[in-house]
């Protein structure tokens, strides 16, 4: 789906070049890597935000049948297209046993790689629909579990995800306190400001990488809170 963002480990750089180009003009986000150690550093990097990887097979340093282990290792969800110069069948057999969403020869057709991975990202709504992923972390509404800066997992409160959603859903507008209280606490409930303080502060510890200079999670003095991906 437009806005998802495709991981591309590729060591041919007209053809890395030329994906990541195409893929940038149907509006997803793309990173790159042209070698084994440095596609598994960039997958760790961004764990919580590549919702789709192509791989080539062919790869210095570690090859792609491996690096595909080592990645569903860390995400077994996340769906893989594998990409080769090999046209033996027993190669395709090989990716497709691993569990392979799907598997292309070089050189392929640009419409019908952009067809598969529509069709591919299209069996994954929930994923993207419940999750909100942005650079230093993401945010599971269904499961109110987080993934924080540091790629560690933690569960939080029903009213912390609450807010959660209410400061994503509207990004870069200031939420005001009173907007906050009305939308997250009943009317017999008296919740105070140091309350949504405390959470906006245990949200800099999870996702800012220097919680007293917040890029994500802004408070606006005397207003209210804002959030910038």
């Amino acid at each position: 789906m437009q806005g998802s963002t495709i991981f591309i480990v590729e060591d041919e750089k007209a053809i890395q070049d030329t994906l990541k180009l195409n893929l940038e003009f149907e509006n997803y986000k793309v990173l790159t890597a042209d070698a084994g150690n440095s596609a598994l550093q960039v997958f760790k990097d961004n764990l919580s935000s590549i919702d789709l990887v192509l791989l080539d097979v062919m790869l210095p340093e570690i090859n792609g049948y491996d690096l595909y282990e080592k990645f569903k290792q860390q995400n077994a969800q996340v769906p893989i297209i594998f990409l080769t110069a090999k046209n033996q069948s027993m190669d395709k057999i090989s990716g497709l046993k691993l569990g392979a969403d799907d598997y292309l020869t070089k050189p392929f057709d640009l419409e019908e790689l952009l067809l598969r991975i529509q069709n591919i990202l299209k069996r994954y709504p929930a994923k993207i629909e419940n999750i909100f992923k942005f650079k230093n972390g993401s945010i599971n509404y269904e499961t109110f579990e987080i993934i924080d800066i540091k790629q560690e997992k933690h569960s939080i409160s029903k009213r912390e995800i609450g807010l959660l959603q209410l400061l994503t859903s509207n990004e870069n507008k200031v939420i005001s306190r009173d907007t906050i209280i009305e939308k997250l606490w009943t009317a017999d409930e008296n919740p105070s400001s140091r309350t949504i303080d405390n959470y906006i502060l245990n949200f800099r510890k999870f996702f800012e990488s220097n919680p007293k200079e917040p890029q994500h999670f802004h408070s606006i003095r005397g207003v209210g809170y804002k959030f910038i991906s």
